[in-house]
């Protein structure tokens, strides 16, 4: 399942606006993280700042959620 909501290419989004997306779509957190593969407690972690996604798993759901843009994707050759 991918994201509700597009991912930003050059300004990551605040964890607030993920949560408001989420609120708007309908879909559950707990929904996105499970099918996903993700731990629904690490995913909320990443949201509520208690892991900052500089590694990992963490890292990787903050990229997919939009909390960090993903510079390998923004670059142009």
């Amino acid at each position: 399942m991918n994201t509700p909501y597009p991912i930003p290419n050059t300004q990551p989004y605040t964890p607030e606006q993920v949560k408001n997306f989420f609120r708007q779509s309908g879909i559950p957190i707990s929904d996105w993280a499970k099918a996903n593969g993700y731990s629904v407690n690490k995913v909320y972690q990443v949201l509520n700042g208690q892991l900052k996604g500089l590694r990992g798993s963490a890292h990787e759901i903050a990229i997919e959620l939009g909390l960090k843009v993903n510079i390998e994707n923004s670059y142009q050759f």
